[in-house]
């Protein structure tokens, strides 16, 4: 689906009635911080509407994120997250070769230094992620990422933990690249009883390497 409205900081995908779909740079917090504006502040400055947040994204990760227009299509909202009834689907790029191409990741993930996080074998209250990948060119491999659960940094630490971290992470990596590419290309859930699907894709920078890929790999 092509952008609707550019703004500093996101895009606008879709406008309904009851929320708003977003496409999210990778310049804005999601959440105020005492010297950040979030997201909530910059959508009401350039599209003077109040939204309230149904999920996050970290703020190195694009991608779309669904906004409720009000306290009660939020709640509807954040509770088909909750149930597990909304469908992300995100892509990554890493550079190293990884210990497994396809398959799923299932384990704790737990506080570790500095405010990162890993992996570990216990299924206390694990983390589930399904995943796909794909060589572009030497030392450039795609990622389709299904996340079953929502834990932070979840994504990055199963990366990592398969030995091929996220380009540009620079918590779980070590490279110089311009941004982190992990993006949500995909979101879909059934409101009110009504689908809907929106799929956004950057193609700037490294994700103009996605070109790449078999037709309909992503969607597959």
């Amino acid at each position: 689906m092509n952008k609707l409205n550019q703004y500093k900081g996101f895009d606008i995908i879709e406008d309904h009635t009851d929320f708003l779909i977003i496409n999210k740079h990778t310049t804005i917090n999601v959440h105020k911080t005492k010297d950040e504006k979030g997201l909530i502040d910059y959508i009401f400055e350039q599209f003077h509407i109040k939204v309230f947040l149904c999920h996050r994204l970290d703020k190195d990760t694009s991608g779309l994120m669904v906004l409720g227009k009000s306290s009660k299509s939020t709640g509807i909202i954040s509770q088909l997250f909750a149930d597990k009834t909304i469908q992300k689907r995100y892509v990554a790029i890493s550079c190293d070769a990884p210990k497994k191409k396809q398959g799923k990741v299932v384990g704790d993930l737990v506080v570790s230094r500095n405010g990162n996080y890993k992996l570990t074998k216990t299924k206390e209250n694990p983390s589930h992620t399904e995943f796909t990948s794909f060589n572009l060119i030497p030392k450039r491999r795609a990622w389709k990422l299904i996340p079953i659960t929502g834990k932070t940094h979840q994504l990055r630490v199963v990366l990592k933990s398969l030995g091929s971290p996220i380009l540009g992470d620079k918590r779980y990596s070590k490279d110089d690249a311009q941004r982190m590419y992990l993006h949500c290309f995909h979101l879909s859930f059934n409101y009110k009883n009504t689908d809907f699907s929106f799929d956004y894709l950057p193609l700037d920078l490294e994700f103009s390497l996605l070109k790449h890929l078999p037709n309909n790999w992503l969607s597959a």
